[in-house]
């Protein structure tokens, strides 16, 4: 234990926020948008020489002073941070950090999940075998729900769809359908980590309602294995498009292990026209995953009045964001036009209305 003192540190303390961010600066990094906890370590003259923050149940932002490295400040950092989330009950951590500083985590704990080279991008967790228990849960999940489950006999391969579905709308039912259709089986991930407008539980039951025609799919909650673009970390990655293949890496490596625990041959993805991000994010998933030997389907979006999706009317693409800016716009009519009734219904509920002022009260609801 150093002698210097950790304290966290208020949004409002435009001091000690000023030296976190020079600090983080200096060590080539950039404080990343999301974050809900801040501690700093303070010199004699009130000099900021280490830092580390957080957001859910990860690490982040952690950097110490070039003037002070080899005094195993960094162990300090982390021990506050984790002795933090355990005061917030989060005990299972993940975090994200350089190649060169994997080998540092491993000593403090952390195991290694994925990472990829090419983006200098790894991704580690605090439990040896978190990732393990995680395939063995899918298995298990798989196995609770099959007796409720008909393959498709007109199908072929085991297929997956990962989706946020914020919220579910018929852009994604047309996706859920192709697939169903063209497979035997049908693995839906739901992105699980609550960093939406519309919170998991809602976009689980909406998923799962708007989806119950097709009787070949199993259902899963994503865990802290596959987050949002939204939330992942992007704090020491040079720029946008090194960020994206960041997260694209290490979505596919975390998916390829999960692909080969449940036997999937096929992931099937909606493009979108109106997004720069995704549309990256889908080209890098066409390259890579053929080569861990599964087929990549790039699904042409659904439109606008356009039930077999024949138009290719970018501008009238159905997406969530269009979906959440008809809502805060209190345009009920074309929301009407763009979900199937399952998520209409949900919508002009009295249990909705609590979600509605918060997309209405939203600051920015377009997805880029």
């Amino acid at each position: 234990m150093s002698e210097y003192a950790i304290s966290s540190v208020s949004p409002k303390d435009s001091y000690t926020n000023k030296g976190v961010d020079e600090l983080l600066l200096k060590e080539g990094i950039r404080r990343d948008k999301n974050l809900d906890y801040t501690a700093a370590m303070l010199d004699e003259d009130y000099n900021v020489i280490a830092t580390g923050s957080c957001y859910g149940n990860t690490l982040r932002c952690m950097a110490v002073s070039s003037d002070h490295q080899g005094e195993a400040l960094m162990n300090d950092i982390v021990s506050h941070l984790v002795e933090y989330q355990a005061s917030r009950g989060n005990f299972h951590l993940f975090l994200y950090t350089k190649l060169n500083s994997a080998k540092f985590f491993g000593s403090l704990g952390f195991t290694e999940i994925a990472r990829v080279e090419s983006a200098n991008i790894v991704f580690m967790e605090n439990r040896r075998s978190g990732f393990r228990e995680y395939l063995e849960q899918l298995h298990k999940d798989t196995e609770e729900q099959m007796p409720s489950v008909t393959e498709n006999a007109s199908g072929t391969g085991i297929a997956a769809i990962v989706m946020n579905a914020n919220p579910f709308t018929l852009g994604h039912q047309y996706l859920v359908e192709t697939a169903a259709t063209a497979s035997k089986l049908l693995h839906v991930f739901i992105v699980s980590e609550d960093a939406s407008l519309v919170p998991f539980t809602v976009r689980k039951r909406l998923v799962m309602e708007g989806t119950a025609q097709w009787k070949n799919i199993i259902y899963h909650d994503s865990g802290s294995y596959m987050i949002s673009s939204s939330t992942f970390p992007a704090y020491f990655q040079k720029d946008s498009d090194q960020v994206i293949e960041g997260q694209a890496g290490i979505d596919l490596s975390v998916f390829t292990k999960i692909a080969e625990a449940l036997s999937i041959n096929v992931r099937f993805v909606g493009d979108e026209p109106n997004s720069v991000v995704t549309g990256l994010y889908n080209k890098i998933m066409a390259q890579q995953l053929p080569e861990a030997g599964m087929e990549c389907r790039i699904i042409t979006r659904m439109t606008e009045g356009e039930a077999d999706a024949s138009a290719r009317d970018q501008d009238k693409a159905i997406s969530a964001s269009t979906v959440r800016s008809a809502i805060q716009q209190g345009d009920f009519e074309k929301l009407k036009s763009l979900v199937p009734e399952t998520t209409y219904r949900f919508f002009m509920s009295e249990e909705a209305q609590p979600i509605i002022k918060t997309i209405r009260e939203a600051a920015e609801v377009i997805h880029y």
